[in-house]
């Protein structure tokens, strides 16, 4: 995985616009799946039928799919007053969502068998993606997984599955777009490289992204808790810098995991600590890098800027469902880039 792989040109150039369309897709994906969550969608399917495309087409249809809606806990207890119509609303999101993951599925097995046996893929590059393609299913089953315990007692997500998924998401995600640039012609050579960067600054730049990683996992936890809305003040919770209630439940532990305002408290001091990491480290490597590498830098570093300002805005006007989903696009958007500058620097510094 951390390899140059050099492959012919018309094969590289293929090879390189697949796996962006694929990523493509995935950044896609995470946006419909937070917009199913936050719209109240993602219960609305109550079995898991992987290997059915279609939708309900007859009134019939609609109504057997509708009665299996009525026997989950998020219709007798919160959406009891639905009826069909309404239904329709709440499912075809939830719909579009699964059906997107089985195209996403389809997009990247099928051009992997066509690559793997016409010899354009070979060694470590193909266990890699092979290796995706697991990951991948393991996303669609830990989906489900997640789902599920929603439908049993309380018509609410788990915040550790909903987590869970995300990082798989975005591990898969961040694996596809630290592979492309690795992706070269077989005349790429050293020489075209502008400048050679100290391996330090690639370890700085890859804990930024790492840092940027745990951030959005705090995040999951704060969605699945409905964190956001715990306090809807900023800088201070409330009027205090330090809020009641901080770290109150025994085991301690599950303070990171399970108390709202303790969830809240920490996703705040991790964001504001992603921040100055990654203001200061972009101008560490603005100024030793090459072109191409400082430009990335300065956009990450502007970056940065817009999000911590997203998710301000989005605590102060508790959590608008626009602007809730902005924010987690623009999540995607920042690790994207780091992830990104992360491999140049690399290519730049080990290669």
């Amino acid at each position: 995985m951390l390899s140059l792989y050099y492959l012919p040109n018309q094969d590289a150039k293929l090879i390189r616009f697949w796996l962006v369309f694929s990523a493509f897709m995935i950044f896609l994906m995470v946006i419909i799946g937070g917009a199913t969550r936050l719209t109240g969608s993602g219960l609305s399917m109550v079995e898991w039928q992987p290997l059915n495309f279609f939708p309900p087409f007859t009134d019939k249809d609609w109504m057997i799919e509708f009665k299996k809606y009525q026997t989950s806990p998020e219709f007798n207890l919160i959406n009891s007053w639905m009826e069909i119509k309404d239904f329709k609303k709440i499912f075809w999101l939830e719909y579009f969502h699964r059906l997107w993951g089985r195209i996403i599925g389809i997009v990247f097995v099928i051009p992997f068998i066509y690559f793997f046996f016409r010899g354009k893929i070979s060694g470590s590059l193909t266990i890699i993606l092979g290796f995706l393609i697991c990951l991948g299913g393991a996303q669609g089953l830990m989906g489900w997984y997640m789902v599920q315990s929603g439908l049993v007692l309380n018509p609410e997500v788990s915040q550790y599955r909903l987590a869970l998924h995300l990082s798989l998401a975005f591990l898969i995600y961040g694996m596809i777009l630290w592979i492309i640039p690795g992706i070269k012609n077989n005349d790429f050579s050293k020489d075209d490289r502008t400048n050679l960067i100290q391996k330090k600054i690639f370890y700085i730049s890859i804990f930024s992204s790492l840092m940027i990683f745990f951030v959005v996992i705090s995040g999951a936890f704060v969605a699945g808790l409905d964190a956001g809305l715990a306090y809807n003040t900023f800088p201070l919770m409330g009027d205090k810098i330090i809020p009641d209630g901080l770290y109150d439940m025994s085991p301690f532990y599950l303070n990171w995991f399970e108390n709202t305002i303790t969830v809240q408290f920490n996703h705040r001091m991790l964001a504001t600590l992603l921040v100055i990491l990654i203001l200061a480290s972009s101008i560490k490597i603005a100024c030793v890098t090459s072109n191409k590498v400082r430009y990335l830098a300065v956009f990450l570093a502007a970056s940065v800027i817009i999000q911590a300002l997203l998710g301000i805005s989005t605590l102060l006007y508790l959590v608008p469902i626009w602007l809730a989903i902005f924010h987690q696009a623009f999540a995607l958007i920042l690790f994207s880039i780091s992830v990104i500058l992360s491999r140049y620097i690399y290519n730049e510094s080990f290669f």
